[in-house]
């Protein structure tokens, strides 16, 4: 099989186009000849799912030519919420699609995690967002016995004590982006109307509301997850593949190919 330049996939994207000031015909998704993509929203513990979801695109793999290649893209937020936050990285770190080069994005739920371990004035926010699950998961409860205010100091130690350094050092070296083709992958989308090589980290492992309701050309079709829909979202600048897995049970992923797209998902 072809050895692809994994470098390419993490470097800062080269600017395809400007962003269009109007509404206009977005630009159409495309890969070159004998490249497969594959991405998968957000798992958010759901360990189970994971691994039917990559059961499925290996056996979708099994499709392709012999001299194709193949990638996948995990765009992020793979811990919180569901029961198997350690359980995921654990899955993800043995590299359980061997034959696929692959790709683990940052999401807002990995951002915030690692900020905690800094910084506990995001404590609060991310044990209401899921981060309770994360910390059960590594073996740890929050402590009541310690007084209010020195528990998030509490939880903040143990957390340093409990997460595995290969584990933080994986999900450190998560880039916010990885552009391939005419398809850019993202967390949670861009800031529309501003440049590609001008978007900043932070709007693509965030943004939400200003991105889902463009119709601007962004130069490129954006890939992302972390706004749950009930079904994938398949528009012409972007696709958004965030089916809640964590709550619904359907873990989605998009398969491209040339010009084409399609949907894989754990429903039954």
């Amino acid at each position: 099989m072809p050895t692809l330049d994994r470098s390419r996939l993490q470097a800062p994207p080269r600017r395809l186009s400007a962003p269009s000031d109007s509404e206009t015909e977005p630009t159409r998704g495309w890969l070159p000849s004998g490249l497969r993509v594959y991405a998968v929203g957000d798992i958010h513990g759901r360990l189970d799912l994971l691994q039917v979801i990559v059961e499925r695109i290996r056996a979708d793999a099994e499709t392709r030519s012999e001299d194709d290649v193949c990638r996948v893209v995990f765009l992020g937020d793979y811990i919180d919420r569901g029961p198997h936050s350690k359980g995921v990285i654990d899955y993800l770190m043995a590299d359980p699609l061997p034959d696929f080069e692959t790709v683990f994005l940052r999401g807002n739920h990995e951002s915030t995690m690692l900020q905690f371990l800094d910084d506990i004035s995001t404590g609060p926010g991310w044990l209401t967002y899921g981060g309770v699950n994360t910390l059960l998961s590594y073996g740890l409860r929050p402590p009541v016995t310690v007084p209010p205010g020195l528990r998030l100091t509490a939880v903040q130690r143990q957390l340093r004590v409990a997460l595995p350094p290969a584990h933080r050092a994986f999900l450190c070296a998560m880039p916010a982006y990885a552009l391939i083709g005419t398809y850019l992958f993202v967390h949670a989308g861009i800031r529309p109307g501003v440049a590609l090589e001008c978007q900043r980290d932070d709007d693509m492992v965030w943004i939400r509301d200003e991105f889902l309701r463009s119709t601007l050309d962004h130069g490129v079709v954006v890939v992302h997850g972390h706004t749950i829909a009930m079904q994938a979202d398949s528009l012409p600048n972007r696709i958004g593949i965030d089916t809640g897995a964590y709550a619904t049970g359907r873990l989605t992923a998009v398969v491209l190919e040339g010009t084409s797209r399609r949907f894989l998902d754990t429903a039954p």
